[in-house]
């Protein structure tokens, strides 16, 4: 282990584009049927209902976050609508999974998804058995990432001692209020992100394969 990440205990995962290639493109689909779901609540054309489905992401941290704020809806059809896809691209990663299983200390999913489709995601991944528990946008009270409140129920619910957790992410923005409680932080530099932010000051580590720099992190002697 890096002598920097020798006092780590507690690793946080988030789920999408980080614990499988951003390649595997799971969120386009998702972002489709969650655009379709704005078109038909608002009766907009697809277009329409792309640009404001994209300005609730980038205001309010989710789309689901964006339709609260804005309109009623019921937020459990909404993530049941939107999570209801195929999920051919992912792959079981052996690999990965034998890396997690080598950390020391406790691992967690950390996740703007729910529940539900994140066991799915891990069964897909052969990662069912790899993680303590996932703590979804539901354990979030429906205030997601990169909310501060998300960060600090994160360390409530699971008795977190932030300065000695990780939080691994490949939206980089969502690493700030991390490293804002004293997390190490972990950027998956896969392509994924959307936000072109300059100041990166809150990355510890820059990595473009999970699974590899976990293997060489273990390695080390």
């Amino acid at each position: 282990m890096l002598p920097a990440l020798a006092h780590i205990d507690t690793w946080i995962f988030d789920l999408d584009n980080t614990l499988y290639p951003a390649s595997a493109d799971l969120f386009a689909l998702i972002d489709r049927r969650m655009t379709a779901f704005v078109g038909d609540l608002l009766g907009l054309d697809p277009v329409e209902a792309r640009r404001v489905q994209k300005d609730y992401f980038l205001g309010h941290g989710t789309t689901l976050a964006g339709l609260m704020a804005n309109h009623e809806i019921d937020p459990a059809a909404f993530l049941a609508y939107v999570h209801d896809i195929e999920m051919d691209a992912l792959e079981e990663n052996a690999p990965l999974a034998a890396a997690l299983a080598r950390l020391p200390g406790r691992k967690l999913v950390f996740t703007n998804g729910d529940k539900p489709y994140a066991l799915k995601v891990l069964d897909r991944l052969g990662l069912g058995a790899s993680f303590e528990a996932v703590h979804d946008i539901t354990a979030m009270n429906l205030v997601p990432k990169p909310a501060p409140a998300a960060y600090q129920g994160l360390c409530d619910a699971f008795g977190i001692d932030a300065a000695r957790a990780l939080f691994v992410e490949d939206m980089a923005r969502n690493l700030r209020p991390a490293k804002a409680i004293g997390m190490a932080t972990v950027w998956v530099d896969n392509g994924s992100e959307q936000d072109h932010d300059a100041d990166r000051s809150y990355v510890d580590i820059r990595v473009t394969d999970l699974t590899a720099w976990l293997e060489t992190l273990l390695e080390t002697p």
